[in-house]
């Protein structure tokens, strides 16, 4: 391949950059499927993205009017509204009656009542009950992706759209890159063999950090969370290299379950004494290393975490090669908390555990960013506790989370040899 060639790639792909195909709604379709010469929208999330789908929508075509915004931050409603109004003075006079700007958990029903098309921006933790909502509502629907962050969500949207193809519904997904002009023109030289014949490729994004917005006084947990969404799987489902977070027992076994059939191979969460065997590796002090004052060389916990789980193997492993074994993150296992477990006893016991009986309290182990030191030994136990569903918004409260437990991961166990499926099935949760 000559030079020229890649000179030429890289000039011609670079003249296109910045170029943003977004998805277009049929709006003449949408307008005529509500009998009405306006087309009403709807904003559900009005963050960057809300507010700049928004804007799009109200440019596709004149016809195309705001009549209403939800966010569950008054704040945030208000910045977006004002920041649509700044973008398009001059082109489209916007009106959002302040009767129509709802706030709270439920206020995206009563914006989505009102609309013919709903533009849902919210962090991806709420996409599916929105989606479901709309959709039951016969509406049309534009969502920014990901659409859901666990296995359970992804199994709603997709039902949820089969219903919205029987309605025949319009529903438009935001797949960023996919849409834009520089990727699509640097994958039609690609295929063309403007570089030559790919024969293996690292492909890397880069870019500048993620937002932090601080704790301030009187912050519920819920609301700190939703603020820095990002940084919660529950809410994000987006975490490289960090620990998995405020799953319940029950959704930690289910993705063992789940790796297992992907895999082909056997995972489940460890028993409680497996999990201490594996934490100890060999010691017998109060940690898993001899000094206790170098605690911070092993472990994240309140004295240096800043008050947030960091990505896991940052910190110096146990004898076995294991991190965060004490630290970062709580960690389940099998067992129902019994106080008494280790009550010292005559009979030598082969790899004991607790079978559970009860949804609460359930064993997990490790400590985790906010404990105190003493915490982290390698002995120290914690009982799970209904209070970690309190700030819950649904009701029943859900089987898969813990809004309350931010410190709470889990870490998975492949026995040396498989056991059979009858006995695979006694360590996984139904």
């Amino acid at each position: 391949m000559k030079n020229i060639k890649r000179r030429f790639f890289i000039k011609s792909s670079s003249l296109v950059a910045g170029g943003l195909v977004l998805p277009s709604f049929n709006i003449n379709r949408m307008a005529n499927s509500s009998n009405n010469k306006k087309l009403k929208v709807s904003v559900v999330g009005c963050g960057g993205r809300g507010t700049g789908a928004a804007v799009q929508a109200l440019r596709a075509d004149d016809n195309v009017e705001l009549v209403a915004m939800a966010d569950a931050f008054k704040d945030r409603l208000e910045n977006s509204l004002t920041a649509i109004k700044q973008e398009m003075d001059g082109e489209k006079t916007i009106d959002v009656k302040e009767k129509n700007q709802f706030t709270g958990f439920n206020g995206y029903k009563k914006a989505i009542d009102l609309a013919d098309v709903v533009i849902l921006a919210t962090p991806p933790g709420f996409r599916p009950i929105h989606f479901k909502y709309a959709i039951d509502n016969d509406k049309h629907v534009f969502m920014e992706k990901p659409v859901a962050t666990d296995a359970h969500g992804v199994r709603q949207v997709l039902e949820t759209a089969k219903i919205a193809n029987q309605k025949k519904l319009n529903v438009v997904v935001g797949l960023q890159r996919r849409y834009q002009y520089s990727y699509l023109n640097i994958l039609k030289q690609v295929r063309r063999g403007v570089i030559g014949k790919i024969t293996s490729g690292q492909v890397r994004w880069n870019g500048a950090g993620v937002w932090v917005r601080g704790r301030k006084p009187n912050q519920t947990e819920m609301e700190y969370q939703m603020r820095n969404w990002y940084y919660f799987n529950w809410l994000c489902g987006d975490h490289d290299g960090y620990p998995a977070i405020s799953m319940t027992q029950l959704a930690a076994s289910k993705f063992c379950e789940w790796l297992s059939a992907m895999t082909g191979n056997y995972y489940r969460l460890p028993t409680e004494a497996e999990w201490e065997y594996a934490c100890r590796a060999g010691s017998d002090t109060p940690f898993s290393f001899d000094d206790e004052n170098q605690i911070s060389e092993y472990a994240w916990y309140d004295e240096n975490s800043d008050g947030k789980y960091h990505k896991v193997g940052q910190k110096k492993p146990n004898p076995w090669g294991l991190h965060d074994m004490h630290g970062n993150v709580s960690e389940w296992t099998l067992d129902q908390y019994n106080p008494t477990a280790y009550v010292r006893s005559d009979t030598l016991i082969s790899n004991p555990i607790e079978i559970a009986t009860k949804l609460y309290p359930r064993v997990a182990r490790g400590g985790s960013f906010m404990d105190r030191s003493y915490r982290l030994r390698s002995s120290a136990r914690l009982a799970s506790n209904k209070k970690w569903k309190k700030q819950d918004p649904q009701i029943p409260r859900s089987i898969w989370w813990h809004t309350d437990a931010q410190f709470l991961g889990f870490r998975v166990l492949r026995p040396y040899k498989t056991p059979s499926l009858e006995e695979q099935k006694k360590y996984w949760i139904k």
